[in-house]
């Protein structure tokens, strides 16, 4: 820790801060990681024990100076899923294996590779997530009991409007109250951390005025133990992990993706910059040691990490601080959350959900109308009606879709006609078109890649069945070109040349250049067949025109066809 670069800097000014900050955001951490924790389809100390080893874990090894780990409302959906279909003591394994990936994605520098998926996606699955977190909280709400959590979207929905007549009166007085100090306290008094009072007053006021009329975590649950639990590994077997592989990467991109935006708002409100392998590591050693303790999955809350900015914090020791301050709640404090109502955790939820839906930006992608309005449509609807195993995964799969063939359209080939240009008396320009049927000019413009290839074979092969003597690719502005693209060219060089054409390259960007090397088609074609002007390319191919084609030629006697015939000092321009 003492090497760590983050660390550097520790004043008695700085500690003082970072305590103040850690104090600070452990008063928004707790009641959020009781609420996700439940959220979650498990016991709220499970959500407390994440808070602690996570906060405390990400703080020591990740690459944020001001990261906030712990559960949060991305993991909703996947975890309640897990928890449903296998079970608790799978979820610690799912957590575990999750942990293992990000590890490996951190060692093997993938951190960078994560912010290049698409908006569209994290937009249609954060706000499926919203959707979900809200909707699940409409039964505590309402106060409507025996609600049994089930693994869809209208499945839930379905079976509240079925109990609306036990809806309970107690319980949405309770969570009304909450919701009110959600929204106005703030506003009327800014400093005060509005989410434990949005706790508080409630509890208190059920607990004097209505005891016993509303479910609680004690009632739920049996309340919260004190301190953490043993260490305990849960048995991991291959099955398990052939079973629990998917949502484990679910969750490790998941986690991801949250804890490197939110390192990234971190570094806009510092000026710091983070690294991002190394925050993935940090987040996926968090990972694999929760579990041990019985807690959930984790990553960096951009809420708690902005928190803990705007209250000074100075180092990653505020993580540390934030952590132990939950612990030594925990050991002091556990028995009177007992009597904290459900209802009064459903309102937090709600605007939780409310806030990362991002409904500005999702409904503005929709009505652009392009093929990122589908991605993302697709990405929330799978996302509510399905699951996010599934969301996630096609979500990427049309995104790249729908890139491929965007740049597949960006590629153009055009057939052009060489010139030669002269000025007359009167300085006019005058173009001497060549329409020789012997010799076909293309330009290529932009990435000659698999998505692409086709079209480039294609379009050439059409223009070119009369079957000119010589063919010329001007290729200065082909930006990349891949394995699937050598091998098309190398079908179209081969094709052209069975029938006795040849093929001229020009102008060919050095980077493809290199790419036709090392796939050998370089040499295959020859070196003296790339010039490195167009100009070159003309007149070399004029110089191997069969003449004998010409007193053939319709066009015979043309000034342009003159030019060619008699050797003049051609120049070529290309439009």
């Amino acid at each position: 820790m003492l090497k760590d670069e983050r660390f550097k800097g520790l004043t008695p000014n700085s500690l003082k801060r970072d305590f103040i900050a850690g104090l600070t955001v452990s008063i928004v951490a707790i009641p959020l990681g009781m609420a996700f924790a439940v959220a979650s389809g498990v016991k709220p100390e499970y959500g407390l024990y994440t808070t602690i080893i996570a906060g405390i874990l990400v703080s020591l090894f990740g690459g944020s100076k001001y990261q906030i780990a712990g559960p949060t409302g991305a993991f909703i959906p996947i975890l309640l899923v897990i928890v449903l279909q296998y079970g608790y003591e799978d979820l610690l394994i799912a957590g575990f294996l999750a942990g293992l990936m990000l590890i490996l994605m951190g060692f093997f520098n993938l951190g960078n590779l994560i912010k290049y998926i698409p908006r569209s996606v994290t937009i249609g699955f954060t706000a499926g997530i919203a959707v979900i977190i809200f909707s699940g909280q409409i039964g505590d709400f309402l106060g409507i009991e025996g609600l049994e959590k089930k693994e869809y979207f209208h499945q839930n929905m379905i079976q509240i409007m079925q109990n609306l007549d036990k809806v309970n009166w107690f319980s949405i007085f309770t969570a009304a109250i909450g919701l009110a100090v959600i929204i106005f306290v703030p506003k009327l008094f800014p400093r005060i951390p509005v989410l434990l009072v949005a706790i508080a007053i409630p509890t208190i006021i059920a607990s004097v005025f209505y005891p016993n009329q509303v479910v609680t975590i004690g009632s739920a649950f049996g309340g919260i133990p004190q301190g953490l639990p043993r260490i305990h590994f849960p048995e991991i077997t291959l099955e398990k992990v052939l079973i629990l592989w998917q949502p484990a990467f679910v969750i490790a991109m998941l986690g991801g993706i949250e804890s490197l935006l939110s390192a990234v708002v971190a570094d806009g409100m510092t000026g710091k910059r983070h690294n991002s392998n190394r925050e993935l590591v940090g987040q996926g050693i968090a990972n694999m040691v929760t579990p041990l303790f019985g807690g959930i999955p984790a990553t960096g809350a951009i809420a708690r990490t902005a928190t803990n900015i705007k209250s000074g914090a100075a180092s990653p020791l505020s993580g540390i601080f934030q952590g132990l301050i939950v612990l030594i709640t925990l050991l002091l404090f556990a028995p009177y959350a007992a009597y904290i109502p459900l209802a009064s955790l459903a309102p937090i939820l709600m605007v939780v959900a409310f806030n990362m839906s991002e409904h500005k930006s999702f409904i503005h992608m929709v009505k652009l109308k392009t093929s990122d309005s589908l991605v993302l449509i697709v990405t929330f609807l799978l996302t509510v009606f399905v699951n996010l195993t599934i969301a996630v995964p096609i979500g990427l799969l049309l995104a790249m879709a729908s890139f491929i063939k965007r740049m597949s359209e960006v590629l153009e080939i055009e057939r052009v006609i060489p010139a030669r240009l002269k000025n007359n008396a009167n300085d006019e320009m005058h173009k001497f078109e060549s329409t020789c049927p012997q010799i076909s000019f293309f330009t290529v413009e932009g990435p000659l890649f698999f998505g692409a290839a086709d079209k480039f074979e294609s379009v050439i092969t059409y223009h070119i069945n009369k079957r000119p003597k010589v063919l010329i690719l001007k290729m200065k502005h082909v930006s990349i070109i891949d394995a699937t693209g050598i091998a098309n060219l190398s079908s179209l060089v081969r094709d052209f040349h069975k029938t006795g054409g040849v093929t001229l390259f020009s102008e060919v960007n050095p980077k493809v250049e290199h790419m036709l090397k090392i796939s050998g088609l370089y040499d295959e074609i020859g070196k003296k067949y790339f010039f490195q002007s167009s100009t070159d390319a003309v007149d070399y191919a004029i110089g191997i025109v069969d003449s004998e084609k010409c007193s053939l030629c319709s066009r015979k006697g043309s000034p342009s066809c003159n030019v060619y015939l008699k050797g003049q000092n051609i120049r070529a321009t290309i439009s």
